[in-house]
């Protein structure tokens, strides 16, 4: 099957403009699709043949005294639609990771919330509250699914799978799915059984 035919006329022209802009605009990745939004770029690495859909949002908030990449990015990674990755500190994305549409990753957040005597204020408003944030790694062959939230101080170990709408807040191990608001472990890969099980 042609382009052509996948893609139709319109379809076919906008595909060969996004391969001139990104072979223009982001040498060293596979395609990235028109309109992307790109903040503190010498902050990011995007990875040997990265791709993205539409309307991708990547923002690495550095300063004078920001030394290396907040966001480095592996190989072969491949994100659909309106993805939003935000770092103030460290997100670390894996080799062959396939990330869905409407999926948001962020280190921070305006405030703190998590005990201890530097809690946020909730009389201040929430863009006035200093950032609080962690660092983020999402290590090889991890799949998130479509509008799954990962949050500040998460690891998703290799190979797991991240189920649509699930909101992760706590480190998911290698070889595990898991779902759910905030998200738990259903399954687990045997590697002896070469089979999911219920966890």
């Amino acid at each position: 099957m042609s382009v052509f035919d996948s893609y139709g006329f319109l379809g076919s022209i906008s595909l060969a403009l996004d391969v001139i802009r990104t072979r223009v605009f982001f040498a060293g990745t596979r395609l990235i699709r028109f309109p992307v939004f790109v903040r503190g770029r010498k902050w990011i690495d995007f990875g040997q043949s990265f791709s993205a859909g539409r309307g991708l949002r990547i923002e690495a908030f550095g300063n004078l005294d920001t030394q290396g990449y907040l966001i480095r990015i592996g190989k072969d990674v491949r994100v659909n639609d309106y993805v939003h990755i935000g770092a103030t500190q460290s997100i670390t994305i894996g080799d062959r990771v396939l990330i869905a549409s409407k999926v948001f990753i962020s280190d921070h957040n305006h405030g703190s919330y998590s005990g201890g005597s530097a809690q946020s204020d909730p009389h201040v408003p929430p863009y006035d509250r200093p950032l609080s944030s962690a660092p983020i790694v999402i290590e090889d062959d991890v799949w998130l699914g479509e509008s799954v939230a990962v949050l500040p101080g998460v690891r998703i170990g290799k190979g797991s799978i991240i189920g649509s709408l699930t909101t992760v807040t706590h480190d998911v191990p290698p070889y595990c799915i898991a779902v759910g608001s905030p998200a738990r472990i259903i399954k687990r890969y045997n590697v002896e059984s070469a089979n999911w099980e219920v966890a």
